[in-house]
């Protein structure tokens, strides 16, 4: 069991083939950018975040929600914008062509 659990995170990175939008970083990015006007509440909401919620965001995405999507066909976690530069789904690729 001990060996199971890493055999299937490293499986599902290794076949799921999609990056993916990061719908939940993102989400937990645009809360964090907005939570004070003062420049030094903006730093304490961002070091906290990167110490203590952006890994944890960053690995659910990756793995679990990403995923999902992929799977799937939808994102369980939505945002009001699409894609942004580079950030598209290999899934979206194929569709373009």
């Amino acid at each position: 069991m001990k060996k199971f659990i890493p055999a299937l995170l490293i499986a599902t990175i290794l076949f799921t083939g999609c990056t993916g939008p990061f719908n939940l970083t993102k989400s937990v990015h645009k809360w964090q950018t907005t939570v004070s006007e003062e420049r030094w509440y903006q730093e304490l909401a961002f070091l906290g975040c990167a110490f203590f919620i952006y890994p944890f965001t960053a690995l659910g995405d990756a793995i679990l929600l990403n995923s999902i999507e992929f799977w799937g066909g939808e994102n369980p976690i939505k945002t009001a914008t699409g894609p942004v530069g580079n950030e598209m789904c290999l899934r979206s690729v194929a569709e373009q062509m």
